[in-house]
């Protein structure tokens, strides 16, 4: 699988309804952030936890999220994020916003 996203664009997360061992934490899915840069090509960790040892590498992206685009009443400076790495599988390009 080759990369979609690069550093800069927006991503949504999305909710795959997937049940056991995931690494894409519930307060991020449906938000929105942007890729802060590639993190490399790995084995499936969802593949990996029930014994698939093999398979295709999966881009796995270092994705940042506002505060307050998590959490809106977040009271802390405007520029704080936190930083979550997400497998390809899990994201999907932002739509970008209406025209006023």
């Amino acid at each position: 699988m080759r990369p979609r996203f690069d550093a800069g664009d927006k991503v949504r997360v999305l909710d795959l309804g997937k049940p056991g061992h995931v690494r894409t934490p519930f307060y991020v899915r449906h938000h929105v952030g942007t890729v802060l840069h590639r993190a490399g090509m790995f084995l499936n960790p969802e593949d990996l936890a029930i014994g698939r040892v093999c398979g295709p590498v999966v881009p796995l992206y270092r994705v940042g999220f506002a505060m307050t685009e998590l959490w809106p009443d977040y009271d802390g400076p405007a520029d704080d994020m936190v930083a979550i790495e997400i497998y390809d599988h899990w994201l999907a390009a932002a739509e970008p916003p209406p025209a006023p």
